[in-house]
């Protein structure tokens, strides 16, 4: 059987499935056929349709359900981009296809190979085969050739088998992301902090940016399949990873528990999915009207079953979209998704466990066995576990938008009540776990600055503030120590609208522009982060959120814009990504390459304006510097500068202690200066006094003299000196207070 005319073998060559093909063999392929017009009398539950220019040929697989019979002419429209580019109407009786002239009603089975005029290939551009991801749709109305009546309206989305959704792009993604954070973590076992803690924002950054990617494929928005297939290089971030023992895994542990397994993959031979893509405005406004709101084909009986489960139309397919869409292309049954991101993430953290359990290990017996130098990763090795903990709560601050996101979408989907429990645990320990780290840091820096004038001053020099922590503010400058605080309340908020406006694209929309344009005020007029450059990265970052906010509005349409407005925005914001993305892959890349090849990686950065790096060095120093405090802490059988256990709480052993007060606080101590006209009552102070005077070594002269003021106002100690004149070799020798020098001869 052949086609004589261009038009039809364009129809025939646009519908088809996505199927394997010889290696660079091109194809036009169709998996579904979609209805397109409310009460349709010809609808598909099994479209699968393959055309190969090569050996001129079409492999059609159809079941049909059709209620017409008669005499019907086929008006075809093939759409790419959103631009029409062919209009034709077709007689069946012309091109002699059994079974439609006349159609007769029933069902109508079909599966067959077709050949198409060699002419065909011809007329298709060469670009049709090659662009990922083509944006290309085939609509059929079938007309009564008598009245001209539009009995049906069926349309498919044309794919080439080209994709930028590649399995090697996420690996890249995964090793770069995952070796830079091991970088940072190298560099501040080695004792450059500095240096440690831009490339960690770098990374962090850039692991956020993947993953607002990611959110951006979740959206319930009709997304054009090139953006699709670019979010969905991200999911990864999101835990969504497809292992297929686990997944048989998971649906056993789902029906255990009480819950009903989904097995949209078990019945693609039979039904077609249909993955909503975007609304074709150059239908009907009767056809838009259903297309938009698809969930109108849904008979008002299944209302239950889409509660948490996939939409199936009246002709048997499934509708997939949003989270749901994610799934699917993922290979990822919808009601194993919670389960899946719950499980990669509980398997990070236990991976991450035992990979610092086994670098503790090999540092003590490379140490031991003298592999390497006694004082390598000292710090490391002394507070391992101080350091863990800091380390499993970064893993909590990466993790909590892939898990608010997929619990509080578990509350929607109710997959089984096992899996309800395991999300209300998991929100709410994260949540609290969270809220409770940064109401700590607050509590630290509000107490520095009481005692110091400084925030930075604990958050900086106390090794257990610092390393347990300091993933909650060692990214943004001292004063602001709280903006930790704005960045959850954005995650979580942006999860609501992800998790509970599935059936609301519009809400979406509108709720991600005003969320991304408040963070993009926000960060530019605070501008929270170390320096200029973390800064200029992280805003170009969120202008780049903000432009996609923008986009998946239009996508929304709710400006009731043109189709081809829609395809040209999709192929703008795959490009504005990708290419942003690469920049800041190379910067990252480049900017941790050149750390390790300096003498001095700490060089390579200006120190900040907060003092953080003299701080740093301040604890290093006072830490264990006399016989006595090594002693003590050999005494105690613990480690100098950190004390043992896994607590959560270190308050009574840190520099924030109130033995620390009580040792360093002068309220009760009155100094004579100068004779009696010039005596000073301390205890008249109300404010705590610094352990630590400016002038002594640690805190250079010169260095000092440059110092930017503190916007908290000079310290208790430098204004004190100013007014008195008086070292501090005088005051130790005027005040000394120590039981273990007084008659010793030290007084002398």
């Amino acid at each position: 059987m052949r086609f004589f005319g261009l038009r039809p073998a364009l129809l025939l060559s646009a519908l088809a499935a996505t199927i394997p093909a010889a290696a660079g063999e091109p194809m036009l392929t169709s998996t579904s056929l979609n209805s397109c017009q409310p009460n349709s009398q010809f609808t598909a539950s099994l479209f699968n349709v393959v055309y190969t220019p090569n050996n001129n040929s079409a492999a059609i697989n159809v079941v049909a359900t059709s209620s017409i019979e008669g005499h019907v002419t086929f008006d075809i429209n093939v759409v790419a981009y959103g631009y029409t580019i062919i209009e034709q109407s077709v007689d069946p009786c012309d091109v002699k296809l059994a079974g439609l002239c006349p159609m007769t009603a029933g069902k109508i089975p079909l599966k067959f190979n077709l050949d198409v005029a060699p002419s065909a290939k011809d007329q298709i551009p060469s670009i049709a085969y090659n662009f990922p991801d083509l944006d290309a749709t085939v609509r059929v109305v079938l007309t009564d050739r008598e009245t001209k009546e539009s009995l049906a309206c069926v349309e498919a989305d044309v794919s080439n088998g080209k994709t930028v959704n590649l399995l090697a792009v996420k690996w890249i993604l995964a090793v770069i992301a995952g070796l830079v954070l091991c970088s940072s973590a190298v560099l501040n076992g080695l004792g450059h902090s500095n240096a440690a803690a831009h490339i960690a924002s770098g990374a962090l950054s850039l692991f956020g940016f993947f993953q607002a990617q990611a959110i951006l494929g979740m959206t319930s928005v009709h997304l054009p399949p090139v953006v699709q297939s670019w979010t969905q290089d991200f999911q990864w971030t999101m835990g969504i990873i497809n292992v297929e023992f686990l997944q048989d895994i998971f649906t056993w542990y789902q029906r255990a528990t009480g819950g009903s397994p989904s097995t949209i993959f078990d019945s693609l031979t039979t039904v077609s999915v249909q993955v909503e893509k975007r609304a074709l405005n150059v239908l009907p406004d009767s056809a838009v009207d259903i297309y938009r709101r698809s969930a109108a084909l849904v008979p008002r009986a299944t209302t239950q079953l889409m509660k948490r489960s996939n939409i199936k139309t009246g002709s048997g397919s499934y509708i997939v979209y949003g989270i749901q869409r994610v799934a699917f292309r993922a290979d990822i049954e919808t009601t194993n998704l919670f389960v899946t991101g719950l499980v990669f993430y509980c398997l990070l953290v236990v991976f991450t466990i035992a990979a610092v359990a086994a670098f503790k290990g090999f540092c003590e017996l490379a140490a031991k066995k003298k592999w390497m130098k006694a004082d390598t990763f000292l710090e490391f090795r002394n507070g391992w576990l101080t350091i863990l903990k800091g380390i499993l709560f970064r893993l909590t601050l990466i993790g909590y938008p892939q898990m608010t996101i997929l619990c509080l979408w578990e509350f929607t989907q109710v997959d089984s009540p096992a899996e309800v429990v395991l999300a209300i645990f998991f929100l709410v320990g994260m949540t609290a776990t969270l809220g409770w780290a940064a109401l700590k840091v607050i509590r630290i820096a509000r107490r520095s600055v009481i005692m110091h004038r400084n925030p930075a001053y604990i958050l900086f020099s106390d090794p257990h503030a610092l390393n347990k922590w300091g993933f909650l503010y060692v990214q943004f400058r001292a004063s602001a120590y709280y903006f930790v605080i704005p960045v959850l309340g954005y995650t979580l908020v942006k999860s609501l609208f992800i998790a509970f406006a599935q059936r609301s694209g519009t809400a979406q929309a509108i709720g991600f522009l005003l969320l991304e344009a408040a963070a993009l005020i926000t960060v530019s007029v605070l501008r929270p982060w170390m320096d200029k450059s973390t800064n200029s990265f992280n805003i170009s970052i969120c202008v780049v959120n903000f432009v996609n906010a923008i986009f998946i509005l239009i996508f929304s349409d709710v400006f009731d814009q043109p189709p081809l407005v829609n395809g040209v925005i999709g192929l703008i914001l795959f490009f504005l990504n990708a290419i942003f993305a690469t920049i800041l892959l190379i910067m990252v890349i480049i900017s941790t390459a050149l750390v390790f090849y300096r003498k001095n990686p700490d060089g390579r950065y200006q120190f900040m304006a907060d003092d953080r790096t003299s701080f740093m060095k301040s604890q290093s120093q006072l830490a264990g510097t006399t016989e006595l405090d090594a002693l003590a802490a050999t005494a105690r059988g613990g480690k100098a500068g950190y004390k043992p256990g896994l607590d959560l709480d270190e308050d009574n052993e840190s520099i924030t202690s109130d033995a620390m007060r009580r040792r360093t606080d002068t309220s009760n101590i009155e100094l004579t200066v100068g004779g009696p006209s010039s005596s000073q009552n301390l205890g008249a102070q109300s404010r705590p006094r610094s352990p630590v005077n400016p002038s002594v070594p640690l805190f250079p002269a010169g260095e000092s003299s440059q110092r930017a003021p503190s916007p908290y106002g000079p310290s208790s100690a430098s204004a004190f000196r100013q007014q008195n004149n008086s070292t501090p070799t005088s005051f130790r020798a005027q005040n000394n207070a120590s039981p273990w020098q007084r008659g010793a001869g030290y007084d002398h």
